[in-house]
């Protein structure tokens, strides 16, 4: 059967995994931000995330596991409020800063681009060539996304490794159509939405991305405001509708209006999803 067509029960069966990976990923923040001097500590997926700490803390079975990760993948970016993990939908537990930067920013301006409910996608620029990835090595891209890439960059090859002499990485979002259950509101078939580039150890600043964009006939995700976190939430829950159509919005991603780092170096960045706030 095709995923497209799931019954109402499988389907629920799917967001009931999806909140479970949520869960995960907060039991990572948590760990990491209790023992943030580990390797590449809020860089990874969270089961290997969780594993690297259990390894930290000398948990038998765990000496084995590596810490380094692949440095290209996008990481992940943190919820605003901790879960409260004894709930069955996992809830948010308003108040309770994931991170201490969070609450000491809360206040400062922070500017908000729509989040778009995909598949994570790098396209790594070096040593010659051109390569697509998912979010982990191990992420498989579908097919017709796949297909849309190499068409979008391929023929660009020769400009992007002359506009990156040292290499980057591009990271975007595949969507469409069949990625993710609301797919098709974005649109009918499936492309790339840019939303952030690095170049070497730096990200670049929204105006460098929009330029990369435009020079390469890229889509970037819509700045859809700014503010502090307060004004973010206050946004998704009033039932915040998609730049794309007249769908709600998986949400925002927001990060200061100067970009700023934890101490451990990771990005000081965060995600209010709507369906937090519902």
């Amino acid at each position: 059967m095709s995923e497209w067509n799931l019954s109402d029960e499988v389907r629920e069966l799917f967001e009931a995994y999806k909140n479970e990976c949520d869960a995960c990923f907060d039991i990572a923040q948590r760990l990491d931000s209790e023992n943030p001097g580990v390797s590449n500590s809020f860089a990874d997926v969270p089961s290997v995330r969780i594993k690297k700490q259990l390894r930290a803390i000398g948990v038998k079975g765990f000496s084995d596991v590596k810490l380094g990760s692949d440095i290209s993948e996008y990481h992940k970016i943190q919820t605003i409020f901790k879960r409260d993990m004894t709930s069955q939908r996992k809830s948010l537990i308003e108040g309770e800063w994931t991170t201490p930067e969070f609450e000491y920013l809360s206040l400062n301006e922070w500017e908000f681009t729509e989040k778009v409910d995909g598949t994570n996608i790098r396209i790594m620029i070096g040593d010659g060539k051109i390569e697509f990835g998912g979010r982990t090595a191990n992420a498989s891209i579908p097919a017709p996304l796949v297909a849309r890439l190499n068409e979008r960059f391929l023929p660009q090859t020769d400009i992007l490794l002359a506009k990156f002499l040292d290499g980057a990485v591009l990271y975007g979002e595949g969507y469409g159509a069949k990625i993710q259950k609301v797919g098709g509101n974005y649109r009918q078939d499936q492309d790339f939405v840019l939303f952030d580039v690095k170049v070497g150890d730096w990200w670049l600043r929204r105006t460098d991305v929009e330029e990369v964009a435009i020079d390469l006939g890229l889509d970037v995700v819509p700045v859809v405001g700014r503010g502090d976190l307060f004004a973010a939430m206050s946004m998704v829950r009033s039932g915040m509708r998609s730049t794309w159509g007249d769908f709600e919005a998986e949400g925002i991603v927001a990060r200061p209006t100067v970009d700023l780092k934890m101490q451990n170096g990771s990005r000081i960045i965060t995600k209010i999803k709507c369906r937090d706030f519902a």
